[in-house]
């Protein structure tokens, strides 16, 4: 039993020149992420953008939205979409409510393209949560203008 006794140092880690060590050792396992686990974070708005020479075209994954939740705004070559979400869920055993969950919340995702887009021709549809936008570029714009320096 007598062998299987550490000496203990108090002075080992300021000899070392590492007096934190133990309380990196301490804060190691220590994490918030378990308690926080049930918890559901937001959803966000996903969203594939693809350019052709006429336009742009944009999915946007807005899953479990009303298409009358859906708003979309084009000012030059900013694009915001906005949506609200309503989620509720309800677990009940017989007659009584055991659990009631509600989610009531704005999503919004803005971007920039690098052509000004038509707005008078560009088209959305929303079907099965996809929101689709067709953004055809607005003729003469050339993009970038390089300016000469004198």
């Amino acid at each position: 039993m007598a062998n299987n006794l550490m000496q203990l140092d108090p002075f080992s880690d300021i000899a070392h020149f590492s007096p934190l060590r133990g309380f990196e050792d301490f804060l190691k396992d220590f994490r918030l992420r378990p308690a926080f686990s049930s918890l559901e974070a937001e959803p966000r708005i996903k969203m594939d953008v693809s350019e052709t020479d006429q336009g742009y075209t944009v999915k946007a994954e807005i899953p479990g939205v009303k298409k009358e939740d859906v708003k979309v705004a084009v000012d030059g070559n900013q694009i915001t979409i906005t949506a609200e979400t309503k989620h509720e869920t309800e677990e009940k055993k017989g007659e009584a409510v055991v659990r009631r969950e509600r989610y009531f919340g704005h999503q919004s995702r803005s971007f920039t393209l690098a052509h000004e887009i038509d707005d008078a021709k560009a088209v959305a549809k929303y079907q099965d949560g996809i929101l689709e936008l067709s953004l055809p570029k607005k003729a003469g714009n050339s993009g970038t203008k390089m300016l000469s320096i004198s």
